[in-house]
């Protein structure tokens, strides 16, 4: 049975997250399968490269659907397309894979970016899509405390309570600060990571951003092994899945 691979992005605002809900709140997932079940008249299920949580955005999610019949690649996202409208859901590009190729299994790598922005002035077009704080935050600081979480380490401390994961050792690949105007830009790229490790090493940052924290006190919050003992979890509307990595990339 043919296999496609979709780029999907969207604004994570109105939906429980990207998985499908029993009780039928809005998800990504229902969205796209929705779609699909429109132009193709098959209930199909779209798995992605990895769940996001709710109100979390992303400009390139991975998902993949198998189809009961082949459909021309273009032709597959255009009505997908068609059919999510008016839904802030889109697929960017479709592709077709192998029948053994997964979103999720077959990734290696994945990467996310956190904005704040940091002004007194409220966020008027960004609305719903930054982190908004009305005080100043030192990019280089941050970045000193960044560098002390890189590597293999156990993330207890930024992991969330109802994390389901077997192990909280992860390895983070990168983990790097930049101002970019009025905005604080914080990427993250690990193979995998934990429920809401990203939003809580970013909520963590921002106390060494606010001159609160220092480097030294990220290394105690790693160290203790205990979620009491970092910052607090960052808000989700901040955060973009940005992309996965596969091997034949």
């Amino acid at each position: 049975m043919p296999r496609y691979r979709f780029t999907v992005e969207y604004d994570g605002a109105p939906y429980s997250g990207w998985q499908r809900q029993k009780s039928g709140v809005p998800s990504v997932q229902q969205a796209l399968e929705t779609a699909l079940l429109a132009c193709s008249q098959e209930e199909v299920t779209v798995h992605a490269s990895g769940r996001t949580d709710a109100g979390v955005h992303a400009r390139g999610q991975v998902v993949h659907v198998t189809m009961s019949k082949a459909w021309n690649p273009y032709r597959l996202m255009q009505a997908v397309n068609f059919h999510l409208k008016p839904q802030p859901v889109a697929v960017l590009d479709a592709v077709p894979v192998a029948d053994d190729w997964h979103a999720r299994f077959s990734c290696i790598g994945r990467w996310y970016l956190y904005r704040i922005l940091c002004r007194t002035a409220p966020p008027a077009l960004e609305r719903g899509r930054v982190w908004s704080v009305a005080y100043a935050l030192d990019a280089d600081a941050m970045q000193l405390g960044a560098n002390r979480l890189l590597g293999t380490q156990d993330f207890t401390s930024f992991r969330a309570s109802l994390c389901q994961a077997d192990s909280p050792v992860r390895t983070l690949d990168r983990l790097e600060v930049a101002r970019v105007g009025d905005e604080i830009h914080i990427t993250a790229a690990a193979r995998s990571f934990l429920h809401h490790q990203v939003r809580n090493m970013v909520g963590t940052l921002a106390l060494v951003g606010q001159k609160k924290w220092t480097a030294d006190d990220v290394t105690a919050a790693l160290e203790a092994k205990d979620r009491s003992a970092a910052g607090p979890t960052a808000p989700a509307e901040g955060l973009y899945f940005m992309g996965a990595v596969y091997p034949e990339e």
